[in-house]
């Protein structure tokens, strides 16, 4: 039983290491990585040439970085998913366990990014590059609750902007567009429902919104 542990754990750490391995030698995939963080920078103004290079050189490492824990996760899951020796429970169990492995290591990295960021940037310009990895989501989604319900709370208001700031930390760590825009979405799913019970008629006020927007719509083209 021993061996067998063993040989799973050294099949892991080889799927990792080969994910590794081929993601550092392929030019075109740093290419790709260094060009969407410089992007993420060029916003940043920060008009120093050499903290502009450190700050793509971390945020693009940090793509990769988490290419290679999600990788080489997937490559073993669907590994696993394709052993019909193994029983659907046994290959639930060890793909839940490969998940929370490869968050642990997520989560990890995620700290020791912010970590490095800090040394060169301030608060403000840390949160510009989060929002730089996320595509805006976050102030774009607080925008639109604002307009859409004028009357809000500072307390609601609060509870909103907080929501989000959470789900813009799991978003970063998403592996895809998708992946991060299914986080903010889970996030809205809980402000809806706190909204609901704050006595909102979302529907309502959703339509009537739309209303309004396609009036301003008009407004904009006539002038």
């Amino acid at each position: 039983m021993k061996s067998i542990k063993n040989i799973s754990i050294l099949t892991l750490l080889f799927v990792f290491a080969s994910s590794i391995a081929q993601q550092h030698l392929d030019p075109e995939y740093i290419k790709v990585t260094n060009e969407r963080a410089s992007k993420i920078t060029a916003k940043l103004a920060l008009n120093n040439t050499d903290k502009e290079k450190k700050v793509t050189d971390i945020v693009a490492q940090q793509f990769r970085d988490l290419s290679q824990i999600q990788d080489g996760r997937d490559a073993e899951i669907k590994k696993i998913k394709e052993d019909t020796a193994l029983a659907k429970e046994k290959q639930n169990e060890k793909v839940d366990k490969l998940k929370s492995k490869a968050d642990e290591s997520i989560a990890k990295l995620h700290k020791s990014y912010l970590k490095k960021l800090s040394k060169e940037l301030s608060e403000e310009k840390i949160t510009e590059v989060k929002d730089g990895m996320t595509y805006g989501v976050l102030p774009i989604t607080v925008a639109g609750y604002n307009d859409m319900l004028p009357n809000l709370t500072a307390e609601q208001k609060e509870y909103i902007y907080t929501a989000l700031v959470e789900a813009r930390e799991h978003a970063m760590d998403g592996g895809s567009s998708k992946e991060k825009h299914r986080w903010f979405g889970k996030y809205k799913g809980r402000i809806n429902n706190y909204l609901s019970k704050q006595g909102y008629d979302l529907n309502k006020e959703s339509a009537d919104w739309h209303k309004r927007l396609e009036e301003r719509e008009k407004n904009n083209k006539k002038e």
